[in-house]
Order: structure tokens, then sequence, then C-alpha cells
């Protein structure tokens, strides 16, 4: 069984730096795993959070699974995230640092079909990041499309240089 991804941010990654990623496990009721199974879960906007050496997720949606029973949660509920105590410990004293936040990245299925979350350290960007990286991909893509069409125009001088030696012959 390979890796399956069932639900990403994407949104973290154009608001804040990655600094650092993490595999966390996450509590979850037979339900929201059935959900998650149906890729029925929303990262968007939700947050983690250590208190008292516990890591919290705040904000994550998963869809009420439609066959569980009568004793559905709430779909926002908060649920805890599983990591060994020294790395709660090193996040809670980076995390102290101004500026620096837990923001999940991806929710998934491992190999052993257990469900993970992808969480990182993040720092938020300020307005003039969001230019400079406009600014890096604009540029990034003129200089691909420039030596795109370098490429093509050596490409098609060659077939016309093939084709003349060949009715020389």
């Amino acid at each position: 069984m390979e890796r399956v991804d069932i639900a990403v941010n994407r949104k973290a990654f154009r608001d804040y730096e990655i600094l650092e990623r993490l595999e966390a496990g996450i509590v979850l009721t037979g339900g929201e795993v059935k959900s998650l199974r149906a890729a029925k879960a929303d990262l968007s906007d939700s947050f983690a959070r250590i208190e008292e050496n516990e890591i919290s997720l705040y904000n994550m949606n998963i869809a009420n699974y439609a066959q569980a029973s009568y004793m559905n949660l709430e779909p926002k509920r908060t649920r805890r995230l599983l990591l060994h105590r020294p790395q709660i410990q090193r996040l809670k004293d980076k995390i102290s640092q101004r500026g620096l936040t837990l923001i999940p990245l991806k929710a998934y299925f491992n190999e052993r079909g257990i469900a993970k979350l992808e969480i990182a350290l993040a720092k938020g960007k300020k307005f003039y990041d969001h230019r400079e990286d406009i600014k890096r991909r604009e540029t990034d893509l003129q200089m691909r499309k420039a030596l795109k069409n370098r490429n093509n125009r050596l490409t098609s001088l060659k077939i016309i240089n093939n084709q003349s030696s060949i009715t020389r012959k």
C-alpha cells in the first residue's frame, strides 16, 4: 500500500514561509476515519496549538459520515495530535519565538493505512513577501519560455539542415 493524500492546505504555502515539517498522528473516531477515506476533509483555516504539553488541531473540517450512527461529532471539533514529548518540547521552545506558528500542510494515510497529518513550523509572510514570490515565479516562467523557444528553433534548424543534406545526395 502506498501513501494516499486526502487533503492539502494550499493556502499555507501561499501565506506562510515553511521552516520545518513534521509528521503527526491524529486522534479520530471511526466515522471520521471513514469520512477521511472518502476524502471529505478540509485543512484551510486550520492551525495547531500547544497547550499543557499536548498539541491540539483546531478548525480542521471532517464531514460527518452519512452511514455513521446517531453519535456524529461536530465536523470542526478540536482534535489531538500525537507527537513524542521531546518533539513537543522542541516545538514549544521554537514557537515561543515571535511570529512562529504550527499549521497543517497535508492529511494522508501512510503505507500502513494509518491517518497522519503533516504539520509545519511556519512564519507568516508579509505583503511584500507575496510580491517577491510573484516576481520570482514570473521571471522563472519567462526564462523557461525563452529556453523552450530557443530549443525549438535549434531543433527546427537541425531538421531543415538534415532535410537539405538528404536532398543533395
